[in-house]
């Protein structure tokens, strides 16, 4: 296991909750600094259950979010909605969308399969995750997220959306969600779409 993994995991072991499980072996071909190394479970709005390595092979936008927030997360939601909107539509076809519920013992896939539908969110290009309880504390560090429950079953938590490459490396972050968007980090998704370097 080399430096940058080890200090991933170590990153990780710090935050509450249990540590994620790092296996090397199963990842060895990916980048060092990859958030695919970690190994996270996650069922889809559709059901399906897959693992969280699974989604390499293209690049996303990620974001952390819980179906029942009525504050911040629709602001999250249509961030990534308008960035998806700023591609052309070839673009559009090279990079994923994710939704990862913060809340999973609520999100599970019938939940989140009704909250696809009322946000209209192409199930082409969107994937929303429920995760295993053990898995929420693990995808939150690696995606840089902060997040707090509530005594009363609501969350504080960041307006972060995370570019990651095919590989699972980020290349850009945003906690700037809203009207005004972001054009850098809408700059970054297209330059990653067609294969540049961003501005």
């Amino acid at each position: 296991m080399n430096l940058r993994l080890l200090a991933l995991a170590a990153l990780i072991a710090c935050t509450a909750g249990p540590a994620p499980v790092v296996r090397a072996g199963a990842t060895q071909s990916l980048p060092p600094d990859s958030v695919y190394h970690v190994e996270a479970s996650l069922a889809a709005a559709s059901g399906q259950a897959l693992e969280w390595r699974a989604l390499r092979g293209k690049p996303r936008v990620v974001a952390m979010f819980y179906a029942s927030c009525r504050a911040v997360c629709p602001m999250i939601v249509e961030s990534a909605r308008a960035v998806q909107r700023s591609l052309s539509e070839a673009e559009r076809g090279r990079v994923g969308f994710v939704l990862i519920s913060m809340d999973p013992r609520r999100d599970n896939p019938a939940a989140l399969a009704k909250l696809q539908t009322e946000r209209h969110l192409d199930p082409a290009s969107w994937l929303l995750l429920q995760p295993g309880e053990r898995d929420v504390r693990a995808l939150a560090a690696v995606l840089g997220v902060r997040y707090r429950e509530l005594a009363d079953g609501e969350f504080n938590h960041t307006t972060t959306l995370v570019l990651l490459d095919a590989e699972g490396r980020v290349l850009a972050r945003t906690e700037n969600v809203g009207a005004a968007g972001d054009k850098a980090f809408s700059d970054a998704v297209r330059a990653a779409a067609t294969g540049r370097q961003a501005p």
